[in-house]
Order: C-alpha cells, then sequence, then structure tokens
C-alpha cells in the first residue's frame, strides 16, 4: 500500500462531516433560496436525505472489493482499460473539485477582507498548507481534524445562540407556496454541494483501522455535516429573508455581522471566516490526497508524496483559469455543477455495481 498509515472509525467520521459542511457553509444558503425560495430549508432536508442514500451506494461499491481504493478497483471490475480510464476520469474530477473550493477561497477573500492582496497570493499560502499536511500523511490529516472539530461545534452553536432573537418566523411562509418542484431543484443543489461529493472518501476507505464497520461512521458523519447545512439554510431564511439570502453571495458571512451582544459582542464575522477556512481546508485537502494517491497508484509509484508539489503547480493553475470571473463560477456551480457532480457520485458508481452484477451472474452461470 502507497499510504502506510490508518485512521479510527471516529477520526474517518470527523473528516465526513468537516467534508460535508465544507465550502457550503459560506455559499450553499444562497444556492438554495435562489432555487426553493422560503421552502429552501425544506429542500435542504430533502437534499441532505437523498445524500444518505448516496452514502449507502458509496457503501455498497466500497464492499466489493475491501482493502481496494476507487483506483484499483475500477480496474479489477471493468478491466485495466476501461478501468484506467474510468479512473483518470474521477482523478480529473477530484482535481477540478479542488480548483473550484481554491477559487471560493480567492473570490471570498477578494471581495470581502482582502481586496487589495492578489488572489495569486492567497492560493499559494493556502496550497502551502494543504501540501504541507498531504505530504505528513492520512494520519496526521485526521488528527488535525479531530484538533479543530470541538472548536467548530462551539462556535458552531453559539452562532446560532447569538442569532435567535433576529430570526423572524414569518420569513419562511408560505409554506409550499409554489409547490415541489423548486423544493426538488433545490435539493439537488443541496445533496451535491455536500454529501454526494463524498465519493472522494472511496479512496479513503481502505485505510479505516475497521472497515467492516465503516458505514456507521460514514453515515453518523454525513448526518451531522447535513444537519449543520439544514440549521444554516434556515437561519440564514429566518434572519435575512429570501431576498436578503438568495442576493447575498456570503449570507452566513452577512449573518455573523448581525450578531451584537450587549454592544460588547458584535462583528465577529472573523469567528466565521475561520470555521469556514477550516471547513474547506478539509475538503480541499481530501480532494488533492484522492488526485495523488489516486495518481501515484495509475502510475504504479512506490510513493505518493513525491507529487505533492507537481500537482500542486498544476492545481494553482487550473485555479485561476476555471473560472474569468466570480458571477460565472458562481452561475455554473447554482445551476450546472448538480448534474456534473451527479455523473461522478451516482452515474458512475451503478455503473461498477452494474458490471460487477452481471459479471458475477455470467460467472456463476458458467459453473
Amino acid at each position: 500500500m502507497l499510504e502506510n498509515g490508518k485512521i479510527s472509525l471516529r477520526q474517518f467520521a470527523i473528516l465526513v462531516t468537516l467534508f460535508t459542511v465544507g465550502d457550503a457553509i459560506l455559499v450553499l444558503p444562497s444556492v438554495m433560496a435562489s432555487q426553493a425560495k422560503e421552502d429552501a430549508w425544506i429542500s435542504a432536508i430533502v437534499g441532505e436525505g437523498i445524500g444518505l442514500l448516496v452514502i449507502l451506494l458509496f457503501t455498497a461499491v466500497a464492499r466489493l472489493n475491501p482493502g481496494m481504493t476507487l483506483v484499483e478497483y475500477n480496474k479489477k471490475i471493468l478491466g485495466t482499460t476501461l478501468g484506467t480510464l474510468l479512473s483518470l476520469l474521477f482523478l480529473i474530477y477530484f482535481l477540478i473539485c479542488a480548483a473550484a473550493n481554491m477559487r471560493e477561497i480567492g473570490d471570498f477573500m477578494a471581495t470581502q477582507s482582502m481586496p487589495e492582496t492578489p488572489n495569486q497570493a492567497i492560493y499559494i499560502m493556502f496550497l502551502f498548507v494543504v501540501v504541507m499536511g498531504i505530504r505528513r500523511g492520512l494520519e496526521v490529516i485526521a488528527r488535525a481534524g479531530e484538533m479543530f472539530f470541538p472548536g467548530f461545534i462551539l462556535f458552531f452553536i453559539l452562532f446560532i445562540l447569538f442569532l435567535l432573537p433576529q430570526t423572524h418566523p414569518e420569513n419562511i411562509q408560505p409554506i409550499l407556496a409554489e409547490g415541489m418542484n423548486p423544493i426538488l431543484k433545490g435539493a439537488l443543489s443541496s445533496s451535491t454541494f455536500s454529501s454526494v461529493q463524498l465519493v472522494a472518501f472511496l479512496m479513503i476507505i481502505p485505510y479505516v483501522n475497521q472497515p467492516k464497520h465503516v458505514l456507521k461512521s460514514f453515515m453518523s458523519g454525513t448526518f451531522l455535516g447535513s444537519i449543520f447545512l439544514i440549521l444554516l439554510v434556515l437561519l440564514s431564511i429566518l434572519v435575512l429573508g429570501v431576498d436578503g439570502t438568495a442576493n447575498n453571495m456570503y449570507p452566513s458571512y452577512s449573518l455573523a455581522k448581525k450578531i451584537n451582544i450587549g454592544k460588547f459582542l458584535e462583528r465577529i464575522e472573523a469567528i466565521l471566516a475561520l470555521m469556514w477556512f477550516v471547513t474547506i481546508f478539509f475538503k480541499i485537502t481530501i480532494f488533492f490526497y484522492s488526485f495523488i494517491l489516486g495518481l501515484s497508484q495509475l502510475l504504479n509509484l512506490k510513493e505518493y508524496k513525491v507529487l505533492a508539489l507537481p500537482s500542486a503547480m498544476l492545481l494553482m493553475v487550473l485555479t485561476i483559469v476555471i473560472a474569468p470571473n466570480t458571477t460565472f463560477y458562481h452561475n455554473v456551480i447554482t445551476w450546472y455543477w448538480p448534474f456534473f457532480d451527479g455523473t461522478f457520485n451516482v452515474l458512475f458508481p451503478l455503473l461498477l455495481l452494474s458490471v460487477y452484477g452481471l459479471r458475477k451472474m455470467v460467472s456463476n452461470n458458467e459453473r
């Protein structure tokens, strides 16, 4: 195995939770409100329920060949040629997702915090931390997740409590005013923004010290991350209203600006930005780790860490060219990205299951 480290079920669940929240903590409420209006919170619930079903699909695929990564059992199930082709498509997907999340960091910092700083400088600093984490290995990444997770939970709970006095229940009325169609559209975005992208963990499951019991950790981590996102969408609508949420690219950041307790605790949006940096760091790191590990397995290398620096340069270039501007990127992730995610996270895993089932059926008939 290229990766010698092992992580516990608890560490795996924490990584799943942080990955699920990921970039969605800042951008998901806006996407949901633009599609499902007052029913965005219902749409989030439906979407996260779909995500849990997809986790069952991922676990079923992982159990086809225990101890193997996605890249390894692509070859075993589909053969060398088709398996390699599908693996290359997955690796490109992982790299594009990492670049998209990196782009969000640059756009956020340029518009909200550091408008005078070139995006390239921000990308370099963030990539330095990502590469350092990958070179330390999966165990260190998982331990870092354990270290940051309690603080994330605490700040999220305080964030909700501080905003409760500013909620307006009438903002979520009328319920189901436009029927189920907008809810279902929003549910697609909700699931693909968070839990459906967890296909990257098919590269990590073989390194869990109890892989036979990984389903429970996978489901619990996804469920907890989904609860965070549902509460965030609901809170955004209750405080900012539908228009205030839909027309704001970072509604949760605007929520943090509204916190004012006794005129001594206010303007704590920096804490929310820190929470977002933590979750998006783990999301980018896992996508990038999956890309490097999978590429090393395709190339039959003995060490995957040697690819970290050259791959980071490739990621840097892709991050810059992936979208010409923020508006273009926001439109793409709102209306088109869910179908891109669905292809790699639903269609291709179903293809693997179908081919495996057909091959097993043919094998049984020949006996």
